[in-house]
């Protein structure tokens, strides 16, 4: 079963966590966090399936109008990109080259580890969203250089094109004290 990934950005903590509620209740859906993600505003993401997942999402971007900064629904996310999200991805491999693509957003974040699982053979070594990085979202990939370059180009890219691309980084062979300290 494909599953979706749907991310809410309020402007108050307080309605966050009641946001956070009243998505739980409207629809069949799994918590992946709900937290602060940086001074004053509040995150939520859910997983499920697509309609579930829009059900809370338009549930919570309706009954808390006036509190949403954004919101994003993102449907069939790619096994991987979920488990990362949980943090219940398998030990990768300290080997290979590293891509990284840091975003604005979360909701960028998620769907730029996305594109990039499914723009090359690579896996994902972490995925980091807002909490601890003032609402930025950073991946890193790893795998064959080839295919690291082609999945940080195509994450690049989207980033770039909805105006959130921080920055991006693609290092061919990292030192083994780096990989230790990661």
């Amino acid at each position: 079963m494909y599953r979706s990934i749907g991310v809410i950005e309020l402007k108050s903590i307080p309605k966050g966590v009641e946001a956070a509620d009243a998505a739980l209740k409207s629809a069949g859906i799994d918590m992946v966090s709900a937290h602060p993600a940086c001074p004053g505003k509040y995150e939520i993401i859910l997983t499920g399936s697509i309609s579930n997942v829009t059900a809370a999402v338009n549930h919570v971007n309706t009954r808390f109008e006036g509190y949403v900064i954004d919101s994003s629904i993102m449907g069939r996310i790619d096994e991987q990109v979920i488990s990362a999200l949980f943090g219940t991805q398998t030990e990768q491999d300290k080997t290979g080259a590293l891509g990284l693509v840091e975003t604005f957003s979360a909701a960028s974040a998620i769907k730029c580890a996305d594109i990039a699982v499914k723009t090359a053979k690579v896996a994902i070594y972490d995925l980091r969203v807002s909490r601890g990085m003032g609402g930025k979202g950073i991946i890193m990939i790893t795998g064959d250089i080839g295919d690291v370059s082609a999945a940080v180009e195509a994450a690049g890219d989207y980033a770039k094109s909805v105006a959130t691309l921080s920055s991006t980084s693609v290092i061919a062979a990292p030192h083994e004290e780096l990989w230790r300290q990661m």
